[in-house]
Protein backbone atom coordinates (compact mmCIF):
# COMPACT_ATOMS: atom_id res chain seq x y z
CA UNK A 1 0.00 0.00 0.00
CA UNK A 2 1.37 3.38 -0.92
CA UNK A 3 1.81 5.71 2.00
CA UNK A 4 -0.14 8.94 2.00
CA UNK A 5 1.75 12.23 1.85
CA UNK A 6 2.95 13.53 5.20
CA UNK A 7 0.47 15.75 7.02
CA UNK A 8 3.30 17.99 8.18
CA UNK A 9 3.90 21.26 6.37
CA UNK A 10 6.06 24.26 7.11
CA UNK A 11 5.12 25.63 10.50
CA UNK A 12 2.53 22.91 11.12
CA UNK A 13 2.48 20.16 13.75
CA UNK A 14 3.75 16.65 13.22
CA UNK A 15 2.25 13.53 14.76
CA UNK A 16 4.36 11.25 16.98
CA UNK A 17 2.26 8.15 17.44
CA UNK A 18 4.29 5.70 19.54
CA UNK A 19 1.03 4.14 20.76
CA UNK A 20 0.90 0.92 22.77
CA UNK A 21 -2.26 -1.11 23.32
CA UNK A 22 -2.78 -2.74 26.73
CA UNK A 23 -4.78 -5.77 27.88
CA UNK A 24 -8.49 -5.39 27.21
CA UNK A 25 -11.40 -4.66 29.51
CA UNK A 26 -14.46 -6.73 28.56
CA UNK A 27 -18.13 -6.47 29.43
CA UNK A 28 -20.62 -8.68 27.59
CA UNK A 29 -20.01 -8.13 23.84
CA UNK A 30 -18.03 -4.88 24.28
CA UNK A 31 -14.22 -4.95 24.46
CA UNK A 32 -12.09 -1.87 25.11
CA UNK A 33 -8.30 -1.86 24.73
CA UNK A 34 -6.60 1.03 26.59
CA UNK A 35 -4.01 2.93 24.57
CA UNK A 36 -0.97 4.64 26.07
CA UNK A 37 1.70 6.76 24.43
CA UNK A 38 5.41 7.21 25.03
CA UNK A 39 5.11 10.99 24.58
CA UNK A 40 5.59 13.14 27.67
CA UNK A 41 7.06 12.55 31.13
CA UNK A 42 5.48 12.44 34.56
CA UNK A 43 6.61 14.93 37.19
CA UNK A 44 7.36 11.96 39.47
CA UNK A 45 9.83 10.48 37.00
CA UNK A 46 13.57 11.31 37.12
CA UNK A 47 14.04 14.88 35.96
CA UNK A 48 17.11 14.64 33.73
CA UNK A 49 17.82 12.58 30.65
CA UNK A 50 20.73 10.75 32.30
CA UNK A 51 18.61 9.97 35.35
CA UNK A 52 15.82 8.68 33.11
CA UNK A 53 18.19 6.37 31.29
CA UNK A 54 19.73 5.10 34.56
CA UNK A 55 16.23 4.43 35.89
CA UNK A 56 15.38 2.43 32.80
CA UNK A 57 12.92 5.00 31.46
CA UNK A 58 12.64 5.04 27.68
CA UNK A 59 13.63 8.47 26.38
CA UNK A 60 11.72 9.60 23.30
CA UNK A 61 13.44 12.79 22.30
CA UNK A 62 10.87 13.78 19.67
CA UNK A 63 7.96 13.71 22.13
CA UNK A 64 6.88 16.61 24.33
CA UNK A 65 4.07 16.87 26.90
CA UNK A 66 0.77 17.98 25.40
CA UNK A 67 -0.75 20.83 27.38
CA UNK A 68 -4.48 20.67 26.66
CA UNK A 69 -5.67 22.64 29.70
CA UNK A 70 -6.60 25.64 27.57
CA UNK A 71 -9.11 23.69 25.51
CA UNK A 72 -12.80 24.03 26.38
CA UNK A 73 -15.18 21.14 25.64
CA UNK A 74 -18.70 21.58 24.29
CA UNK A 75 -20.29 20.24 27.48
CA UNK A 76 -18.25 22.65 29.62
CA UNK A 77 -19.13 25.61 27.41
CA UNK A 78 -22.86 24.86 27.27
CA UNK A 79 -23.07 24.29 31.03
CA UNK A 80 -21.31 27.57 31.82
CA UNK A 81 -23.29 29.51 29.22
CA UNK A 82 -20.08 30.69 27.54
CA UNK A 83 -20.94 28.70 24.41
CA UNK A 84 -24.26 29.45 22.72
CA UNK A 85 -25.75 27.38 19.89
CA UNK A 86 -28.80 28.58 17.96
CA UNK A 87 -30.65 27.94 14.72
CA UNK A 88 -28.94 29.65 11.79
CA UNK A 89 -31.85 32.05 11.32
CA UNK A 90 -31.51 33.39 14.87
CA UNK A 91 -28.04 34.93 14.56
CA UNK A 92 -26.37 36.56 11.56
CA UNK A 93 -23.36 34.23 11.15
CA UNK A 94 -19.87 34.97 9.91
CA UNK A 95 -19.67 32.67 6.88
CA UNK A 96 -16.34 30.81 6.92
CA UNK A 97 -17.06 27.98 4.53
CA UNK A 98 -20.35 28.37 2.70
CA UNK A 99 -22.19 25.28 1.53
CA UNK A 100 -25.28 25.27 -0.66
CA UNK A 101 -28.26 24.62 1.58
CA UNK A 102 -31.99 24.90 1.10
CA UNK A 103 -33.33 27.47 3.57
CA UNK A 104 -36.44 26.45 5.47
CA UNK A 105 -38.62 27.99 8.15
CA UNK A 106 -37.46 31.54 8.83
CA UNK A 107 -33.84 30.97 7.88
CA UNK A 108 -33.28 27.86 10.01
CA UNK A 109 -31.60 24.99 8.15
CA UNK A 110 -31.53 21.29 8.95
CA UNK A 111 -27.78 20.91 8.40
CA UNK A 112 -26.60 24.20 9.84
CA UNK A 113 -26.44 25.81 13.26
CA UNK A 114 -24.67 28.90 14.54
CA UNK A 115 -22.26 28.72 17.47
CA UNK A 116 -20.66 31.53 19.44
CA UNK A 117 -17.77 30.88 21.81
CA UNK A 118 -17.76 33.71 24.35
CA UNK A 119 -15.09 32.14 26.54
CA UNK A 120 -11.42 33.08 26.58
CA UNK A 121 -10.46 29.51 25.68
CA UNK A 122 -10.51 27.74 22.29
CA UNK A 123 -13.39 25.28 21.97
CA UNK A 124 -12.96 21.68 20.75
CA UNK A 125 -15.89 20.05 18.97
CA UNK A 126 -15.96 16.32 18.21
CA UNK A 127 -17.94 14.64 15.46
CA UNK A 128 -20.77 12.71 17.10
CA UNK A 129 -21.44 15.15 19.93
CA UNK A 130 -25.17 15.82 20.18
CA UNK A 131 -26.84 19.15 20.90
CA UNK A 132 -30.51 19.04 21.87
CA UNK A 133 -33.12 21.75 21.38
CA UNK A 134 -34.01 24.22 18.65
CA UNK A 135 -36.24 22.81 15.94
CA UNK A 136 -34.40 19.44 15.86
CA UNK A 137 -31.65 17.68 17.80
CA UNK A 138 -28.40 17.68 15.82
CA UNK A 139 -25.08 15.81 15.78
CA UNK A 140 -21.78 17.58 15.09
CA UNK A 141 -20.56 16.53 11.62
CA UNK A 142 -16.78 16.81 12.07
CA UNK A 143 -14.03 17.62 14.55
CA UNK A 144 -13.02 21.27 14.65
CA UNK A 145 -11.68 24.04 16.88
CA UNK A 146 -13.52 27.31 17.43
CA UNK A 147 -11.36 30.26 18.54
CA UNK A 148 -11.76 32.00 21.87
CA UNK A 149 -14.21 34.93 21.90
CA UNK A 150 -15.34 33.99 18.40
CA UNK A 151 -17.68 35.67 15.98
CA UNK A 152 -20.77 33.58 15.15
CA UNK A 153 -19.55 30.44 13.35
CA UNK A 154 -21.55 28.37 10.88
CA UNK A 155 -21.57 24.86 12.31
CA UNK A 156 -22.05 21.84 10.05
CA UNK A 157 -24.43 19.32 11.63
CA UNK A 158 -26.79 16.48 10.81
CA UNK A 159 -30.29 16.03 12.20
CA UNK A 160 -30.81 13.05 14.54
CA UNK A 161 -34.50 13.75 15.11
CA UNK A 162 -36.28 13.27 11.78
CA UNK A 163 -39.82 13.66 13.15
CA UNK A 164 -39.72 17.24 14.51
CA UNK A 165 -39.40 20.73 13.06
CA UNK A 166 -40.96 22.73 15.89
CA UNK A 167 -38.84 24.79 18.25
CA UNK A 168 -38.82 23.49 21.82
CA UNK A 169 -36.19 26.00 22.98
CA UNK A 170 -34.34 28.97 21.50
CA UNK A 171 -30.89 27.62 22.33
CA UNK A 172 -29.35 24.17 22.49
CA UNK A 173 -28.02 22.08 25.35
CA UNK A 174 -25.81 18.99 25.43
CA UNK A 175 -27.04 15.41 25.63
CA UNK A 176 -25.53 14.81 29.05
CA UNK A 177 -23.29 11.81 29.44
CA UNK A 178 -23.59 10.53 25.89
CA UNK A 179 -22.80 11.04 22.24
CA UNK A 180 -23.83 9.29 19.06
CA UNK A 181 -22.89 5.64 18.70
CA UNK A 182 -20.02 4.81 16.31
CA UNK A 183 -22.43 3.68 13.57
CA UNK A 184 -24.11 7.12 13.61
CA UNK A 185 -20.77 8.94 13.89
CA UNK A 186 -19.51 6.90 10.93
CA UNK A 187 -22.25 8.11 8.58
CA UNK A 188 -21.85 11.72 9.69
CA UNK A 189 -18.05 11.68 9.31
CA UNK A 190 -17.51 9.32 6.37
CA UNK A 191 -20.64 9.51 4.22
CA UNK A 192 -21.60 13.11 5.11
CA UNK A 193 -25.14 12.21 4.09
CA UNK A 194 -28.26 13.23 6.01
CA UNK A 195 -30.38 10.31 4.82
CA UNK A 196 -27.76 7.77 5.92
CA UNK A 197 -27.55 9.44 9.32
CA UNK A 198 -31.34 9.19 9.65
CA UNK A 199 -31.24 5.55 8.53
CA UNK A 200 -28.60 4.72 11.16
CA UNK A 201 -30.65 6.49 13.85
CA UNK A 202 -33.78 4.53 12.91
CA UNK A 203 -31.83 1.27 12.81
CA UNK A 204 -30.42 1.94 16.28
CA UNK A 205 -33.89 2.82 17.55
CA UNK A 206 -35.36 -0.43 16.16
CA UNK A 207 -32.61 -2.59 17.62
CA UNK A 208 -32.73 -0.86 21.01
CA UNK A 209 -36.48 -1.51 21.16
CA UNK A 210 -35.74 -5.25 20.91
CA UNK A 211 -33.53 -5.10 24.01
CA UNK A 212 -35.95 -3.48 26.48
CA UNK A 213 -39.28 -4.53 28.04
CA UNK A 214 -42.37 -4.18 25.88
CA UNK A 215 -43.69 -1.01 27.53
CA UNK A 216 -40.35 0.71 27.11
CA UNK A 217 -40.03 -0.62 23.56
CA UNK A 218 -43.32 1.03 22.64
CA UNK A 219 -42.02 4.35 23.98
CA UNK A 220 -38.76 3.95 22.07
CA UNK A 221 -40.55 3.14 18.83
CA UNK A 222 -42.65 6.33 18.89
CA UNK A 223 -39.81 8.62 20.00
CA UNK A 224 -38.43 10.64 17.10
CA UNK A 225 -35.49 11.97 19.10
CA UNK A 226 -32.25 9.95 19.26
CA UNK A 227 -31.52 11.81 22.50
CA UNK A 228 -34.95 10.86 23.83
CA UNK A 229 -34.30 7.19 23.14
CA UNK A 230 -30.96 7.34 24.97
CA UNK A 231 -32.65 9.01 27.96
CA UNK A 232 -35.34 6.32 28.30
CA UNK A 233 -35.10 4.77 31.78
CA UNK A 234 -34.97 1.18 30.56
CA UNK A 235 -32.45 2.04 27.86
CA UNK A 236 -30.33 3.76 30.50
CA UNK A 237 -30.41 0.61 32.62
CA UNK A 238 -29.28 -1.49 29.68
CA UNK A 239 -26.48 0.95 28.86
CA UNK A 240 -25.38 1.13 32.49
CA UNK A 241 -25.07 -2.65 32.65
CA UNK A 242 -22.49 -2.56 29.85
CA UNK A 243 -20.93 0.89 30.27
CA UNK A 244 -20.64 1.29 34.05
CA UNK A 245 -18.15 -1.55 34.72
CA UNK A 246 -15.94 -0.49 31.81
CA UNK A 247 -16.16 3.19 32.73
CA UNK A 248 -15.18 2.35 36.32
CA UNK A 249 -12.37 -0.04 35.39
CA UNK A 250 -10.85 2.27 32.80
CA UNK A 251 -11.22 5.38 34.95
CA UNK A 252 -9.30 3.51 37.63
CA UNK A 253 -6.80 2.38 35.03
CA UNK A 254 -6.36 5.95 33.73
CA UNK A 255 -5.45 7.02 37.25
CA UNK A 256 -3.02 4.14 37.63
CA UNK A 257 -1.51 4.78 34.19
CA UNK A 258 -1.21 8.55 34.48
CA UNK A 259 2.57 8.16 34.40
CA UNK A 260 2.26 6.16 31.18
CA UNK A 261 0.03 8.70 29.43
CA UNK A 262 -3.21 6.83 28.78
CA UNK A 263 -4.67 8.67 25.79
CA UNK A 264 -7.38 6.56 24.20
CA UNK A 265 -8.99 3.25 23.33
CA UNK A 266 -9.43 0.70 20.58
CA UNK A 267 -13.02 -0.60 20.60
CA UNK A 268 -14.37 -3.99 19.53
CA UNK A 269 -17.99 -5.16 19.46
CA UNK A 270 -18.83 -8.85 19.04
CA UNK A 271 -15.12 -9.52 18.62
CA UNK A 272 -14.78 -7.16 15.65
CA UNK A 273 -12.64 -4.01 15.97
CA UNK A 274 -14.78 -1.08 14.88
CA UNK A 275 -13.27 2.14 16.24
CA UNK A 276 -10.46 3.98 17.98
CA UNK A 277 -10.43 7.36 19.75
CA UNK A 278 -7.05 8.87 20.64
CA UNK A 279 -6.49 12.22 22.38
CA UNK A 280 -3.52 14.54 22.87
CA UNK A 281 -3.44 14.01 26.64
CA UNK A 282 -4.81 11.93 29.48
CA UNK A 283 -6.59 15.05 30.75
CA UNK A 284 -8.54 15.47 27.51
CA UNK A 285 -9.39 11.77 27.40
CA UNK A 286 -10.78 11.95 30.95
CA UNK A 287 -13.13 14.77 29.95
CA UNK A 288 -14.64 12.77 27.11
CA UNK A 289 -14.43 9.27 28.59
CA UNK A 290 -17.87 9.13 30.34
CA UNK A 291 -19.76 10.04 27.16
CA UNK A 292 -17.53 7.99 24.86
CA UNK A 293 -17.93 4.76 26.83
CA UNK A 294 -21.71 5.12 26.70
CA UNK A 295 -21.59 5.60 22.94
CA UNK A 296 -19.58 2.37 22.65
CA UNK A 297 -22.08 0.64 24.94
CA UNK A 298 -24.91 1.83 22.69
CA UNK A 299 -23.18 0.23 19.72
CA UNK A 300 -22.79 -3.00 21.68
CA UNK A 301 -26.46 -2.89 22.67
CA UNK A 302 -27.70 -2.66 19.07
CA UNK A 303 -25.21 -5.14 17.63
CA UNK A 304 -25.64 -8.88 17.96
CA UNK A 305 -23.46 -10.38 15.25
CA UNK A 306 -21.74 -13.74 15.61
CA UNK A 307 -18.83 -13.17 17.97
CA UNK A 308 -15.23 -13.55 16.83
CA UNK A 309 -12.04 -13.64 18.84
CA UNK A 310 -10.18 -10.34 19.15
CA UNK A 311 -6.81 -10.03 20.84
CA UNK A 312 -4.07 -7.58 21.71
CA UNK A 313 -2.25 -8.19 18.44
CA UNK A 314 -5.30 -7.22 16.39
CA UNK A 315 -5.84 -4.04 18.40
CA UNK A 316 -2.18 -3.02 18.15
CA UNK A 317 -2.20 -3.55 14.38
CA UNK A 318 -5.33 -1.40 14.09
CA UNK A 319 -3.81 1.58 15.92
CA UNK A 320 -0.42 1.21 14.23
CA UNK A 321 -1.92 1.80 10.77
CA UNK A 322 -2.90 5.48 10.64
CA UNK A 323 -1.60 6.26 7.13
CA UNK A 324 -3.47 5.49 3.92
CA UNK A 325 -3.37 5.97 0.17
CA UNK A 326 -5.25 9.27 -0.08
CA UNK A 327 -5.77 12.33 2.10
CA UNK A 328 -8.24 15.22 2.08
CA UNK A 329 -7.19 18.24 4.12
CA UNK A 330 -9.18 21.27 5.29
CA UNK A 331 -7.56 24.17 7.14
CA UNK A 332 -8.59 27.16 9.15
CA UNK A 333 -5.26 29.05 9.03
CA UNK A 334 -3.76 29.60 12.45
CA UNK A 335 -6.56 27.58 14.05
CA UNK A 336 -6.80 23.92 13.02
CA UNK A 337 -6.22 21.37 10.28
CA UNK A 338 -8.66 18.52 9.66
CA UNK A 339 -7.33 15.54 7.71
CA UNK A 340 -9.36 12.63 6.35
CA UNK A 341 -7.18 9.61 5.49
CA UNK A 342 -8.55 6.83 3.28
CA UNK A 343 -7.03 3.38 3.71
CA UNK A 344 -7.97 -0.11 2.62
CA UNK A 345 -10.96 -0.95 4.81
CA UNK A 346 -10.64 2.00 7.17
CA UNK A 347 -10.72 5.77 7.51
CA UNK A 348 -8.76 7.99 9.86
CA UNK A 349 -9.74 11.52 10.89
CA UNK A 350 -7.13 13.77 12.49
CA UNK A 351 -7.83 17.12 14.15
CA UNK A 352 -4.59 19.09 14.59
CA UNK A 353 -4.32 22.39 16.43
CA UNK A 354 -2.47 25.20 14.63
CA UNK A 355 -2.79 27.58 17.59
CA UNK A 356 0.39 29.27 18.88
CA UNK A 357 2.34 26.97 21.24
CA UNK A 358 -0.35 24.30 20.76
CA UNK A 359 0.71 22.71 17.48
CA UNK A 360 -0.19 19.04 17.91
CA UNK A 361 -2.82 16.44 17.03
CA UNK A 362 -5.74 16.99 19.40
CA UNK A 363 -7.92 14.02 18.44
CA UNK A 364 -7.61 11.03 16.14
CA UNK A 365 -10.60 8.85 15.24
CA UNK A 366 -10.22 5.68 13.21
CA UNK A 367 -13.14 3.62 11.93
CA UNK A 368 -13.25 0.23 10.29
CA UNK A 369 -15.35 0.08 7.12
Amino acid sequence: MAAAPSRAAAGEPTSETNYTVLAPIRQENLTVFPVVTGCGYSQREPSTRDEKQRAGVTVVSTCIPRNTQEFLTLDEGLRSGEVVVTESGSVQPLIRRRTRMTPVHEGAQVNQLVLVNNSKRPLVLLAGEIVTGGKQDRVIAKDRIVPAESDPVDLGVFCVEPGRWVAKSANFGALGGNMAAPSVRLHAMKDKDQQQVWDSVRSAQTNIAKEVPRAAAEQVEVTSSYAGVMENVEVQRKLDKVAAPIEHDYSKLIHELRDRNAVGVVVAVDGEIIWADIFASTQLLEKYWPKLVRSYATEALVSRASEHEVNLKHAQAFIDQLDGNHETVEREPGLYRHTEVNGDGYKVFVLASLLPKMGFDVHIAKMAE
